[in-house]
């Protein structure tokens, strides 16, 4: 029997529909990565799920005594307990069993020679020895610690208040948790988010001994390659199902699109044979024949978009940007005693795609800091030329005014592209980033996380800036949204600096890197000296 069953169901909210007639099943050992544009329902459907949000039509049912285990980038932990704390306390019937096991021994210790009373001692002692085995209970430890670890939980993180922690902290610790909590179904939306390389690797390797089901939300391609064993797109109110990984649904999806353009084509031609008849046969409505081809046209425009890549040149071709960008010199930075880096010396040029890889912690986010003037270094310079511009997406993001509208926020930069593109280029640009005629009046403070982010995103590629900083920009951004920022930042005349966990996104654009903690260099890179 299915874990989860999920028949003819229809959402809307405030009469604006989310879920039209979709059908879904969720079998044992399933691994479905769930995709689809920002607000096309992937959050909704997990909170159906959740029971959150009740269905306006159709049935969900789950499994009698199902245990479901939910992350959220949004929900937090909280409490004066340390996360070391609250892990340990998952194992509660453990600490019982080890209580129990203890109390025999000083038993038999005491006295030794009980007769019946020992034998009795010894049998209940086997009995849970054989418990502790089924439930793995004499690795807790292990696991919490190498949990922590992996996420990269140091010791002041680990033995802290969660309250005192940062909300990134806070939903790493709340992983953990779900994870050891080993539940039947886990719902995991964007769990990658707040980790590193290292962290997302750890989750791969620890979802190939995860016994369970899952639905994962997430934008980290190379992630859903390594984890899902099916693909369901949320598109147009409706659940398309892909099977195999992220790499097969890319094949799959384009056989489908090809199928529905050559539907199209035919519908299209039958349609002006249709119009044709109904001219010979009403020659008096002209008019009316006139519309319907115009309406055809229409379709036809709309089926057949200019090329994302002439958009986008279009915008940067009157974008001059010098040949050297950016001078690094002998720049040293640490934070008490810890050194994040040391006589750190290299140039940014024009054409450069530099990806800043490392683990959490070692100094990459503060290196773009440095960079954007936020952050003094301890040794050493960075030297921008004069009349060269650079713009952070970080700052980008945090500063959005709430009160500003979409087209406003887009268009008020000083040296803005959008001042200086046609308006036609600037409008479907925007366009490819998902913004309706309706986005572009609505007001900051309005729009979702996942929007603000594709505003301050355009803001960046539209700043006329030379140089742009990326701290981990693909985190609250969608599949489409992160494709049209890579055929973006390909034909961007500048420089681009990237600190991303994101390997797909990195192996698309990059051509140098940065690696912290890095023993040798690889072609393009540039190994950074670490305490």
């Amino acid at each position: 029997m299915s874990l989860i069953r999920m028949n003819d169901v229809s959402v809307s909210f405030e009469n604006t529909q989310v879920l039209r007639e979709a059908f879904f099943r969720l079998e044992a050992r399933d691994r479905v990565g769930l995709i689809g544009r920002n607000g096309s329902g992937k959050s909704t459907l997990l909170k159906l799920v959740l029971e959150q949000v009740a269905p306006d039509a159709g049935t969900i049912a789950l499994e009698q005594g199902l245990k479901l285990g939910y992350f959220s980038q949004f929900s937090e932990l909280d409490g004066e307990a340390s996360i070391v704390d609250v892990l340990d306390g998952l194992f509660a019937g453990i600490h019982l069993i080890e209580d129990e096991l203890a109390a025999i021994d000083a038993a038999v210790a005491k006295d030794p020679t009980a007769g019946p009373a020992l034998d009795a001692l010894i049998e209940r002692q086997a009995a849970l020895f054989e418990e502790m085995e089924r439930q793995d209970g004499w690795d807790y430890g292990r696991r919490i610690d190498k949990a922590l670890t992996t996420l990269g939980f140091d010791e002041a993180h680990r033995v802290c208040p969660i309250d005192e922690l940062s909300g990134g902290w806070r939903n790493r610790a709340a992983l953990a948790k779900i994870l050891l909590e080993s539940p039947d179904v886990l719902l995991l939306d964007e769990p990658t988010n707040f980790l590193d390389v290292a962290g997302v690797e750890w989750l791969e390797t620890w979802f190939r001994d995860f016994r369970g089901a899952a639905i994962i939300v997430s934008h980290d391609r190379t992630f859903l390659d390594a984890v899902v064993t099916r693909i369901i797109e949320l598109e147009n109110f409706h659940l398309h199902e892909y099977p195999g990984n992220f790499d097969e649904y890319v094949v799959q999806k384009q056989f489908r699109l090809k199928t529905l353009e050559a539907q199209f084509v035919h519908e299209s031609e039958l349609l002006a044979f249709e119009a044709e008849g109904i001219s010979d046969r009403r020659e008096a409505a002209k008019g009316a024949s006139r519309g319907l081809n115009k309406q055809l046209s229409t379709i036809k425009k709309s089926r057949s978009p200019r090329p994302v890549d002439q958009i986008i040149t279009e915008i940067y071709g009157g974008l001059h940007v010098k040949d050297v960008l950016c001078r690094v010199e002998s720049l040293s930075k640490s934070f008490g005693a810890k050194t994040l880096f040391t006589d750190l010396t290299f140039e940014i040029r024009r054409g450069n795609r530099i990806a800043v890889l490392g683990a959490n912690g070692s100094g990459k986010s503060t290196l773009l800091s440095v960079l954007a003037g936020e952050e003094r270094p301890d040794e050493g310079f960075v030297d921008w030329p004069k009349g060269v511009g650079v713009v952070s997406y970080n700052r980008m993001l945090a500063e959005l005014d709430e009160a500003d509208t979409l087209t406003h926020a887009v268009n008020a930069l000083p040296d803005s592209l959008a001042l200086t593109a046609t308006r036609k280029s600037v409008g479907r640009f925007l366009s490819m980033f998902q913004f309706s005629e309706a986005d572009l009046k609505q007001r900051i403070g309005n729009l979702s996380g996942g929007q603000r982010a594709r505003v301050a995103m355009a803001q960046c590629l539209l700043s006329g800036a030379s140089v742009l900083l990326l701290d981990e920009p693909t985190n609250h951004l969608d599949l489409p949204s992160i494709q049209v920022m890579e055929r973006a930042l390909a034909h961007f005349p500048g420089a681009v600096v990237v600190v991303s966990h994101d390997r797909f996104f990195t192996d698309k654009i990059a051509n140098r890197y940065l690696v912290f903690g890095a023993d040798s260099a690889v072609p393009g890179e540039i190994a950074l000296s670490v305490a």
